[in-house]
């Protein structure tokens, strides 16, 4: 009887959490497509973006966990659709339950196993410590003997042993710091736009013009520079920028020109 409660009270937990989980990816879900649909996007352009195959961004607005992978995958596919819409990617996924709690309260635990011993039991617990403490002291006993006796013999190795030469390193600390230093890396930053509305754009890339026109609604581009980075947009609130593929912000205001120079020692 006691063993069919707790099965009981297992499967009631499995459910909560499953219950949770639909719960949660129907919001999430819910809240991508309203945001997407606002920015005019479709579902193509999503998957463009993402690379998130297109049966799973559906599963995903539709609030279909039968389609989902586990849910360690789905969080970091929840982060890939929130950053392409410029949301906070690790709060939403952090906030999909990926495991439950079966763990039995220690508290619980502890009465449950010493409310079942009986004195018989009890006995045979008092014998079973007398032999293991016999036991131990036996082995202690022999340890602290085969050490005395070891002792005088390492004592007559260390008078034999010669104090070895220290030998100087051939590296310098201070040349292994500079290998080491972030410094040497190679600088350069990337910039991705998305445009939400049609836009007049020109882009330099360490002072050349690499690209100046109009890009339509739903258009995405990246570009690269070494040094630094200029965007000009004449709609700069229809653009959205991401530097070094971080979350994407409106470039400015609608229907307001909008410059902005990026260099590669200031992408942090």
């Amino acid at each position: 009887m006691k063993w069919q409660i707790h099965k009981q009270e297992q499967v009631e937990q499995i459910l909560s959490f499953d219950e949770q989980r639909v719960e949660k990816i129907v919001e999430i879900g819910s809240k991508f497509r309203n945001l997407r649909q606002e920015y005019g996007f479709d579902i193509d352009q999503v998957v463009a973006y993402t690379k998130i195959p297109r049966r799973l961004v559906q599963a995903i607005e539709e609030g279909d966990l039968s389609n989902l992978p586990e849910p360690i995958y789905i969080q970091g596919l929840i982060k890939l659709y929130a950053d392409a819409l410029g949301l906070d990617g690790n709060e939403l996924s952090s906030s999909f339950p990926t495991e439950r709690n079966d763990s039995q309260p220690l508290s619980k635990l502890k009465t449950t196993v010493f409310g079942q011993l009986r004195p018989n039991h009890l006995y045979v617990l008092y014998i079973g410590l007398i032999i293991c403490s016999v036991s131990g002291l036996s082995q202690v006993l022999n340890v602290a003997k085969f050490q005395g006796n070891n002792g005088e013999e390492k004592n007559q190795q260390k008078e034999a042993l010669v104090k070895p030469t220290q030998v100087k390193p051939n590296l310098d600390l201070q040349t292994i710091n500079n290998q080491l230093s972030p410094d040497t890396v190679e600088d350069n930053v990337q910039v991705g736009v998305t445009l939400k509305d049609s836009s007049w754009i020109r882009v330099e890339v360490d002072g050349k013009t690499e690209f100046e026109g109009t890009l339509p609604q739903g258009t995405q581009r990246i570009w690269k520079a070494q040094d630094h980075l200029t965007l000009k947009a004449g709609n700069a609130g229809g653009v959205l920028l991401s530097v070094n593929k971080k979350q994407a912000k409106p470039l400015g205001e609608i229907g307001k020109t909008k410059e902005l120079t990026i260099a590669a020692n200031m992408r942090s």
